[in-house]
């Protein structure tokens, strides 16, 4: 079991208007190799068909709101964290996605792009289709459905 006391920020994941029972936790722990990222992600919505699962595009934006407008409700996050101005899918903020599993998601992995100090007060997201890792510049990955601030 990972306990909060060994990470060093996290974000609260909150679902938005349509999907609002998401919630779950991200943490960031900082390594001598990089910064190990660990996602915790409930009631995600699940594919109807049993032979698809469901892929949910995951970044780290620039932004450093969960807040938007009518027609993006969280357009406050903004764009992919890119302050390297790197092509995607090789911007400091992209990461590999999220996999459903019967509502439920959980990663974790190890990224040396970054500091915990480059990520505090940006804003986590989750996407409702899955980073294609092509399409410039945010890899095609549709609406924003969840977000947390990085704490």
């Amino acid at each position: 079991m990972l306990s909060n006391i060994f990470y060093t920020a996290k974000a609260i994941i909150k679902g938005g208007r349509k999907y609002s029972k998401i919630n779950g936790t991200v943490y960031f722990r900082e390594t001598k190799n990089g910064v190990l990222i660990t996602a915790k992600i409930n009631n995600l919505p699940q594919a109807k068909d049993k032979c698809k699962g469901r892929f949910f595009g995951f970044h780290i934006h620039e932004g450093n709101s969960c807040t938007g407008n009518e027609n993006d409700e969280f357009a406050n996050t903004k764009s992919h964290l890119n302050p390297t101005n790197c092509p995607h899918p090789y911007h400091i903020g992209d990461l590999p996605p999220l996999i459903e599993n019967n509502g439920y998601a959980y990663m974790s992995v190890l990224i040396n792009k970054f500091k915990i100090k480059d990520i505090i007060g940006k804003t986590i997201v989750i996407h409702d289709m899955p980073d294609d890792f092509t399409t410039q510049p945010s890899g095609n990955s549709g609406t924003k459905i969840a977000c947390g601030i990085i704490k």
